[in-house]
């Protein structure tokens, strides 16, 4: 009954704020087929839903994104008051993003900041990287599985993405807003990326004190861990040479690819790891949420057309629905790691089972606005019992009738982010503004766009 009721309070609100026709002579009548939807107060609506995950749904002592939050309070794997690592960063740009449209005050993003701030200067850290989860209660490590109990470079680098942009927007503060900038400038200084490269030309993901290296995970694209390698030959303390970005991640020049899919060229090779032809949309989002891809190329990819097309590709797939799932069509499109019908899954159109997560096409508003903004309608006008309290559940399946009243950090964390890229380019222009990260680009041979 409270999703119905919201759902219905948020398409009040986009009724009351419909279009006017700016001709005062000319009057249309009241019926279905003479509204229009204004999609800025459906934008709006949805930014501050998934806002407010990241607000008022934080782990209160922290100020961090809990992992994930179940509505029906039942939590299998790790406990309420666990917090993300990589999603706290999405959070970070999240809380921008509310300032920017008017949800809560500068002031008010700027004392979460110095809680959060605070907070992981005494978390546990590994040469300088933070592990996947935190106890958000006490700062220290929690295992993401076994082995998996110390430093994690892919979060932490989606952590820094969103400390850099916080940094980014009060550099010409106040003197207690520099303050800030100073504390984030010295956390990011004390990341070694050069350690995680094991003195080889490659990063390796994890490192834990009592295992070692023995994950073993070296990081080759093509995947979502781009920004990784950007950050790392950005760092002004422990930078990585240029040769671990072009032998390990680009595999000396391996990572490109010259196969199409669904007549859409698919730029780079995402067979890697998994043997797909094209890998879920997170990889499209979560290294691009700062790292602005309009412009951005290098001799391997434009990156444009790179994350256009998998959004593509994705829409086209859902229009041609192969396997004949209930429901997809060209509003409800969108694979990705999510929660499935049984467990956590890795959905992609080559590896499909009929669930779909919102995230995957909201999160693509700058790629395929009309495709975003057909499914975000759908969801609000047509599927009221899959939106909750922080916008769209994780993910649903019409096909077996089922959807799990269950939100992830890292899935809701691009939407806001995303549709604000799309609509301001806010959080793409503080990152790629920011020196440190122009230099990385650089010494990689980036070629891209600077901001105003």
């Amino acid at each position: 009954m409270k999703n119905k009721l919201l759902v219905l309070f948020v398409l009040f609100t986009i009724l009351f704020n419909c279009k006017k026709n700016t001709n005062e002579n000319k009057k249309t009548k009241p019926n279905n087929s003479s509204i229009v939807i204004n999609d800025d107060v459906l934008l709006d609506s949805i930014q501050k839903q998934t806002f407010n995950y990241f607000w008022e749904g934080a782990e209160p002592i922290s100020g961090l994104a809990r992992e994930r939050l179940h509505m029906d309070n039942i939590y299998p794997t790790s406990p309420k008051h666990t917090v993300t690592t990589g999603g706290s960063g999405f959070g970070l740009m999240t809380i921008l993003v509310g300032v920017k449209r008017g949800f809560i005050t500068r002031e008010q993003a700027f004392h979460r900041f110095v809680r959060i701030v605070d907070f992981l200067e005494k978390s546990d850290r590994y040469h300088g990287a933070w592990p996947h989860w935190l106890n958000g209660e006490t700062g220290k490590m929690y295992p993401f599985s076994k082995k998996d109990n110390g430093g994690d470079l892919v979060e932490t680098a989606f952590l820094v993405q969103g400390l850099l942009i916080v940094a980014e927007y009060f550099k010409n503060g106040n003197k207690k807003e520099q303050q800030l900038v100073s504390k984030i400038d010295t956390l990011w200084r004390g990341v070694e990326w050069d350690w995680y490269t094991k003195g080889e030309d490659v990063l390796y993901w994890h490192w834990s004190p009592e295992y070692g290296w023995d994950m073993n995970f070296p990081v080759g694209g093509y995947n979502e861990c781009l920004i990784m390698y950007v950050l790392a030959a950005a760092s002004p303390t422990h930078p990585i040479k240029a040769s671990v970005y072009h032998k390990g991640w680009a595999r000396n020049g391996d990572i490109i690819s010259s196969e199409k899919f669904y007549d859409e060229d698919l730029v780079l090779d995402y067979y890697e790891h998994d043997e797909s032809p094209v890998g879920p949309m997170f990889w499209a989002h979560y290294s691009y949420l700062g790292l602005n891809p309009k412009g951005l190329s290098d001799k391997y990819a434009d990156y444009w057309k790179l994350v256009q097309n998998q959004a593509k590709i994705h829409y086209k797939h859902a229009v041609d629905n192969p396997s004949n799932f209930k429901g997809y069509g060209d509003s409800l499109w969108g694979l990705t790691s999510s929660y499935s019908i049984n467990g956590y899954k890795g959905h992609r159109p080559d590896k499909d089972l009929g669930v779909i997560a919102p995230t995957a096409a909201l999160s693509s508003f700058p790629y395929t606005p009309k495709e975003s903004m057909q499914m975000l309608k759908k969801l609000y006008k047509d599927h009221d019992s899959l939106i909750g309290k922080y916008g769209p559940y994780d993910a649903f399946s019409l096909h077996d009738n089922w959807y799990t009243p269950r939100y992830l950090a890292i899935d809701q964390g691009p939407i806001p982010v995303m549709i604000e890229n799309h609509r301001s380019g806010m959080i793409w222009d503080l990152f790629m503004t920011h020196k440190d990260v122009q230099s990385g680009l650089n010494t990689l041979g980036f070629n891209y766009k600077e901001s105003d």
